[in-house]
């Protein structure tokens, strides 16, 4: 049986900000073009307007392949994402999944940003585990997201086992880890 430490859920939000600051699963875009610049202004989670302008002018105006079409829908969520805008960061993850539905990085993100902007995991679950499934670049941030949305919705056991996926899959990343201290595990009767 697996109890929290600490039965508020309160740990579990202030756990959002972890998430919101690790949301940089963005989708890399070789070469030396305005597209280029929009995924390292992701990556480097630089959400500034003129960033967001450029990622929407790479949209508009560049002649760009569809795999880049679909990496800077993704990397331009992400920047919204970065500043509280989570409506049009979803909408970003949707046109990217619209245009490759296999593009893991989009699941990903959508999740979190469902997970910040609802604080409830039941929409977001699927999705990490979509984008598990489909082999996320950032497994570590996949499962601990995803173990954030079971214990905001209420199960502990899965939460406690995919938090402990993270830090398997991440063992350098020491958030997954201090949040395991806050669950207690004790033999079942």
């Amino acid at each position: 049986m697996i109890k929290k430490a600490m039965a508020s859920l309160a740990i579990a939000a202030a756990s959002f900000g972890v998430v919101g600051t690790a949301a940089n699963a963005s989708v890399i875009v070789l070469g030396n073009s305005r597209a280029s610049a929009c995924y390292h202004a992701a990556e480097n989670a630089n959400a500034t307007n003129r960033n967001v302008q450029l990622c929407q002018t790479v949209l508009r105006e560049d002649p760009i392949t569809e795999r880049e079409r679909t990496a800077t829908h993704v990397n331009l969520g992400i920047l919204y994402f970065y500043q509280g805008q989570y409506d049009a960061a979803l909408v970003n993850f949707d046109r990217a999944i619209e245009l490759d539905a296999d593009e893991p990085e989009a699941y990903l993100n959508k999740a979190i940003a469902l997970l910040r902007r609802d604080e409830s995991g039941s929409r977001a679950v699927p999705l990490f585990t979509m984008a598990l499934d489909m082999g996320t670049r950032k497994p570590a941030l996949a499962y601990y997201g995803r173990g954030l949305a079971h214990e905001l919705d209420g199960d502990l056991t899965q939460a406690y086992y995919d938090i402990r996926r993270a830090t398997e899959a991440d063992p350098g990343w020491d958030v997954p880890e201090r949040d395991l201290a806050r669950f207690i595990v004790e033999p079942a009767n």
